[in-house]
């Protein structure tokens, strides 16, 4: 109001001068326009300058107790990091494989006649080393990892943050959620813990810190948000898994597997384990709530059980079945209706017992319609193993009912087996030193980290895109 009040008194003023200037002289008026000047100067500047912007009394009260409790000038990153630095470890593990060469002229059947069968060169052996992330969950010294950084492993050594070294004994591994425990050997006292939050609370566009060793670069913070969730393993590319995974943009680097997730408070929300491969700001991780209901059985060391049927499937629609129908090359003609699509059957399976084919249409299970491959999974993956399931199925005009008995899956079975998830093909690099890049078609998983690194995943993998010099630790011989 004062400010107004003034502003309006200088215009006003000015006019009045200018008015009487026009009765004088020209140096007189000359003398006046520079007076004006100075009035209009002062009365648009001045107000400015005197009256600043309104800060309320609570604001200064605030801002006055911060300074004179000598409040912290870091931002929540720097808090939560703080508060959880100590319970985040480094895992290296060592693993020993046998080389057997394959020489040509070993093969070479004059050679053979001359030397014998019996002839063969001497093994070589190569100690593999892996590195990734972890958590202490257990002030005894119980550490939460991904099962890729330690499955296999023949020794895992585990690093805390103050520079002390433990070995560690892989108490529980589940390869099909990825999850595993490491127990620490000689640990006295008790070791600092992780706050584990809840997943089920995290919101798009939260806060998400990632915290690991990436490439041997321990302690390292990274700051993203949650950019999705209930991001399921078939459109991630990982057919052999059964996880809904948070999605976020926080960079994840190799040896940022096993590490936590952190929200804005510091509290576990996920388990960092993979990007994608051919994008950028797109990793995942694995929620914190369905680690806690597995970590108990892994410290025990039981096996988690997980049901399958034995399909590799898509979802299908009216849409896509109308222009898979419309195409004079298509092979089958599918029933134009919302399920999922059975693109094979798996030999030796349940499915393969009960007769379902290529082409078969899954409407319902147990009388609950079904519209998505994802939903069928995860409503196989929540029943028991042995428990039987009616399948509502289309097959050509006809509709049925099979009733399947669920199997277990075991990703260790002999290779080349799918494991009956849906099958999306794209290229998903786990975070742990030595990636590989894989179209995942078969149900046999061999981590990219730690001790299992290139004979399993050649020989368990049907295409191989992609192997990552970049990424390669150096190997010692011994």
């Amino acid at each position: 109001m004062v400010r107004d009040s003034l502003q309006a008194f200088v215009v006003r003023l000015a006019q009045t001068m200018g008015q009487i200037m026009g009765l004088y002289s020209l140096p007189i008026r000359r003398l006046g326009c520079g007076l004006l000047a100075v009035l209009l100067w002062v009365g648009l500047s001045l107000p400015l300058r005197v009256y600043a912007e309104p800060v309320s009394a609570a604001t200064a009260t605030s801002k006055a107790a911060s300074i004179l409790q000598g409040g912290s000038p870091h931002n929540f990153i720097s808090e939560s990091v703080q508060k959880v630095g100590n319970s985040i470890v480094r895992i290296d593990t060592e693993r020993t494989v046998i080389h057997r060469a394959a020489d040509p002229f070993l093969n070479d059947p004059l050679f053979r006649d001359f030397f014998g069968d019996g002839y063969a060169p001497a093994p070589r052996e190569d100690r593999l080393r892996g590195q990734g992330s972890g958590f202490i969950i257990d002030g005894s010294g119980i550490v939460l990892t991904n099962a890729h950084v330690v499955s296999d492993a023949d020794t895992v050594s585990v690093t805390l943050k103050d520079g002390r070294t433990f070995e560690g004994k892989v108490q529980g591994v589940d390869e099909v959620s990825d999850l595993a425990v490491v127990k620490l050997k000689g640990v006295e006292g008790k070791l600092p813990v992780i706050p584990l939050g809840n997943s089920d609370e995290v919101q798009v566009g939260d806060w998400a810190i990632a915290v690991g060793n990436p490439v041997g670069l321990d302690n390292t913070v990274t700051l993203g948000i949650v950019s999705t969730l209930h991001r399921s393993s078939a459109e991630v590319g990982m057919s052999n898994k059964r996880l809904d995974f948070i999605q976020t943009d926080a960079a994840i680097n190799p040896g940022n597997s096993g590490g936590p997730l952190l929200d804005a408070q510091g509290n576990v929300i996920g388990i960092n384990t993979a990007i994608r491969a051919d994008a950028m700001g797109i990793g995942f991780a694995i929620p914190i709530n369905r680690a806690k209901v597995l970590k108990d059985q892994l410290v025990r060391g039981e096996r988690i059980l997980h049901p399958y049927i034995g399909v590799q499937m898509t979802t299908l629609t009216p849409k896509l079945a109308q222009e898979n129908n419309q195409d004079p090359n298509s092979p089958i003609s599918l029933p134009e209706t919302t399920g999922v699509l059975v693109i094979k059957v798996i030999p030796n399976t349940p499915a393969a017992s009960k007769g379902m084919r290529l082409g078969d249409v899954i409407t319902a299970v147990d009388d609950k319609p079904i519209s998505t491959a994802s939903e069928l999974q995860a409503l196989v993956e929540n029943t028991q193993v042995g428990q039987t399931l009616q399948l509502t199925v289309k097959r050509g005009d006809r509709t049925q009912t099979i009733a399947i008995k669920t199997a277990e899956l075991n990703l260790r079975r002999s290779c080349g087996t799918p494991c009956g998830g849906e099958h999306v093909g794209s290229p998903l690099r786990e975070m742990s030193i030595l990636p590989i890049h894989v179209e995942p078609q078969t149900c046999c998983y061999s981590p990219t980290s730690g001790p299992n690194w290139m004979t399993a995943t050649i020989r368990c993998f049907t295409t191989i895109l992609a192997s990552s010099p970049m990424w390669t630790m150096p190997l010692s011989k011994h």
